[in-house]
């Protein structure tokens, strides 16, 4: 008897035991042969049955042949019967599948497709009014498809070396035709003209917004597009929604910036930004001017800024239209974090401090104009091209020249340095051009001032040059007393 008890303790697992089964099982389902990957860039979604949230996924029944059956279209059945069919077909599109065969169940991948592609058409139809109870349903359905571990990245546990973002391949995740309509589904929802918010916020609540903008980190840049418009439209329709969404957002930045320096979403993310900056109160609230200093302007830091620095560029560029007394502190926070051997950031901040300066007024200017140009005169004197020829585009700019005119007793003296050295060694024959045309600009402005410059320059360079001398002399005079030190010592031996 005991070996027999023995014996039933240590089962053969049969067919039925696979782990076959799991690859189409409910989200949370876990294959005792597979291996979890935790990694930093990407947050760990629970499984959606033990999150007790409202909107949290109910896992689908285990897939069978008899499941994903299709069903008679929406439009064939009588209006009493839509509402138990419309739930039926949500439970076919539940159903997880293995797409990294794309062999495998073919044909109920295909059954799936057709049924989410025939409920994206009854909501672009504008017959999308839909009960509460199917409400809830859908957004479960659309919870359990979206909602899950993205991918580690190429550099991330694979042991691979960390690469430039730019440079790594784009990851397109094998299952987007069924993702993306899903995504179009999710987007009709919200919206549809009979969508109501009342209703609606019960199921996209706070934690359906932030599990949706975790997914800003996917690798696929079709997925990212959907979710920035998604996004974008639940923050203009759920106004009890929008504080919760920026601070969401803020903390992804915060996260990116003094953390990982590797996120996916940054630019998406920022674009939503510049339309709600577009559409800020005036006068601004003390919280969305923090927000410019402690996220926005640290976020020039990171390596990887080139990728996301054209909407970077068009947040900062929205506040201070908004508000031109935010101009100094946007300035100074460019220069606090002004690359210093990286050329290529370097032209984009001078193409951002472009921008920044035309929305800039003299009271604000006059106040952050000593350390601008100083590092405008950095600029000039740089030997790579691009460098000094973008800086040097500021003259081109009405604005800025007329800001400069104005306080040309504090600006020429500062750069007045670099444009000779420019004009008397720069290899470039472009930037040299173009500094002799920002001496005459200067000249034809006060040539007053202009001479009084180049005699103090002048002046400086004697200096300078004196100095030199006596500094040779006494090396000089040193090594003479050297030899004759020498000279002495060979004649007494």
């Amino acid at each position: 008897m005991f070996k027999k008890i023995m014996k039933g303790g240590h089962r053969k697992p049969s067919k039925s035991d696979s782990t076959e089964n799991y690859a189409f099982g409910p989200p949370g389902s876990h294959n005792p042969g597979s291996v979890v990957v935790n990694h930093a860039s990407r947050p760990v979604l629970k499984a959606p049955e033990q999150n007790c949230s409202p909107s949290a996924p109910i896992a689908p029944p285990p897939l069978s042949t008899a499941a994903v059956e299709p069903l008679p279209l929406l439009r064939d059945v009588p209006v009493s019967e839509r509402q138990s069919l419309f739930l039926r077909k949500l439970q076919i599109c539940s159903y997880q599948l293995d797409f990294t065969n794309m062999l495998k169940t073919v044909r109920e991948k295909e059954v799936k497709r057709r049924t989410l592609l025939e409920l994206v058409d009854f909501f672009q139809s504008g017959s999308g009014k839909i009960t509460e109870v199917c409400q809830e349903e859908m957004i479960k359905m659309v919870a359990i498809n979206i909602f899950r571990c993205l991918p580690p990245a190429s550099h991330e546990n694979t042991g691979q070396e960390v690469t430039d973002p730019e440079e790594e391949e784009t990851h397109l995740d094998p299952s987007w035709p069924h993702l993306q309509l899903v995504y179009e589904l999710l987007l009709r929802y919200v919206v549809s003209s009979d969508t109501d918010t009342k209703v609606a916020k019960r199921y996209i609540d706070h934690s359906f917004v932030l599990k949706l903008i975790d997914l800003f980190d996917s690798e696929d840049p079709r997925e990212r597009e959907y979710l920035k418009t998604i996004l974008h439209r639940i923050y203009g329709k759920f106004m009890v929604h929008r504080p919760f969404i920026r601070k969401a957002i803020n903390n992804i930045f915060y996260r990116f910036i003094y953390e990982t320096e590797r996120y996916n979403g940054i630019g998406e993310l920022l674009e939503i930004l510049g339309s709600i900056i577009n559409g800020f109160a005036l006068p601004m609230k003390e919280e969305h001017k923090l927000f410019l200093a402690r996220a926005l302007i640290p976020l020039h830091k990171p390596k990887p800024v080139a990728t996301y620095h054209h909407q970077l560029s068009y947040c900062v560029t929205q506040f201070v239209e908004k508000d031109y007394k935010l101009a100094d502190t946007v300035i100074r926070g460019l220069l606090k974090y002004w690359p210093v051997t990286n050329c290529q950031k370097e032209v984009l901040f001078l193409g951002e401090l472009e921008e920044v300066l035309e929305a800039t007024q003299s009271a604000e200017f006059q106040r952050c104009m000593v350390p601008l140009f100083r590092q405008i005169a950095r600029c000039l004197n740089s030997p790579h091209f691009q460098v000094s020829e973008r800086a040097l585009f500021f003259w081109n700019n009405e604005h800025i020249v007329g800001l400069i005119a104005q306080n040309r007793h504090v600006v020429l003296p500062l750069i007045f340095e670099a444009l000779e050295k420019n004009i008397l060694g720069h290899w470039n024959q472009a930037v040299h051009g173009l500094t002799v045309n920002v001496r005459k600009m200067f000249v034809e402005v006060d040539a007053e001032l202009f001479e009084e410059c180049r005699r103090q320059y002048e002046e400086k360079t004697a200096g300078a040059r004196e100095v030199e001398d006596q500094r040779e002399m006494t090396w000089k005079r040193l090594a003479d007393v050297a030899g004759e030190r020498e000279g002495g010592n060979l004649v007494a031996v």
